[in-house]
């Protein structure tokens, strides 16, 4: 790059300007990095509490239809699963984290009462409800790991992208910048070292010129007469 940039002042002050303004790119760019590294730290902690929730919430609720299924039978279960009237209800909004838009999903209509879920009270057993209630709190749990890892996976490919930016400026444009200024600077000392030699050789030149022209125009002494006697 050095060498396709012509050595004149003028792009020597325009290669300082982009000097200065990559640095400053490149420490807003830094502070983005690590900002959103700490916030990525803070989703992970959650997605793992999350994630060991979900686990625990769908071995309950495995638990709970199975010994469903042999006190009451796979009709009765599913019998009270097709007696639901109103399914979950599930909205995205989305939030900003340091410039990274991320999911924030809620859900409605997820936990119900004895009477919303739809099947008879008289004619099921506690084990029906143990059911509903295990699997309702899956599906919130669901909801929110579904939200904290779309979050997180957002938060990595940002920080992935903003690394490489940062890498960019750092590893390849300011070292190209500045090695193009210093050939500019190299270049132009050149220039005003041949310049100054040029100026003394046309200043000597010139002092040379008016001595021999004041040499040129002084008068030559008279041969003095000499007089002989006998």
């Amino acid at each position: 790059m050095a060498k396709d940039v012509k050595p004149t002042r003028k792009n020597l002050m325009a290669i300082e300007d982009r000097i200065d303004l990559s640095e400053r790119g490149h420490d807003t760019l830094e502070k983005k990095r690590d900002g959103l590294i700490m916030e990525f730290m803070d989703i992970l902690d959650q997605a793992q509490d999350v994630r060991s929730g979900l686990d625990e919430d769908y071995q309950r609720a495995q638990q709970t239809i199975n010994m469903a299924r042999a006190m009451e039978g796979d009709v009765a279960v599913r019998g009270a699963a097709a007696a639901l009237q109103e399914h979950p209800e599930i909205t995205t909004e989305s939030k900003n984290i340091m410039g990274v838009v991320v999911p924030q999903i809620e859900s409605t209509k997820v936990k119900k009462s004895l009477d919303e879920r739809g099947y008879g009270v008289l004619g099921t057993s506690a084990r029906i409800d143990e059911t509903a209630d295990a699997y309702e709190e899956l599906i919130e749990s669901i909801i929110l790991a579904a939200e904290v890892e779309t979050a997180m996976k957002k938060m990595l490919t940002e920080i992935e992208t903003t690394k490489r930016r940062v890498n960019a400026l750092e590893f390849k444009l300011l070292p190209e910048l500045h090695e193009a200024q210093d050939y500019i600077e190299q270049k132009l000392e050149e220039q005003e070292r041949e310049e100054i030699f040029r100026m003394k050789k046309i200043k000597a030149k010139k002092e040379e010129e008016e001595k021999a022209e004041k040499e040129a125009s002084e008068p030559e002494p008279a041969e003095s007469e000499v007089v002989v006697t006998s």
